[in-house]
């Protein structure tokens, strides 16, 4: 239960790390054509960070999951 909570968590920072990177695209706060205001450039800086630190996280979950997985076929194989 606690696995599900923790992954559901890890997806939810990973998608609102995309959202931080498109919102200011997205809602129009960035013109088009003008140079980055400061907001634009916190947001694309601390959603890639948060999409990023979260992929990485849960891409590593998947890793020592999948190898608790084989772990398990090798033991019951004997």
């Amino acid at each position: 239960m606690k696995a599900k909570v923790g992954v559901t968590a890890l997806f939810l920072l990973f998608l609102a790390g995309l959202w931080l990177v498109v919102a200011p695209f997205a809602v129009g706060y960035q013109p088009r054509g003008a140079a980055y205001a400061d907001a634009t450039v916190n947001d694309l800086w601390m959603g890639g960070l948060l999409a990023g630190g979260s992929f990485v996280v849960l891409v590593a979950y998947a890793a020592d999951a999948l190898r608790e997985i084989t772990g398990r076929g090798k033991h019951t194989a004997d």
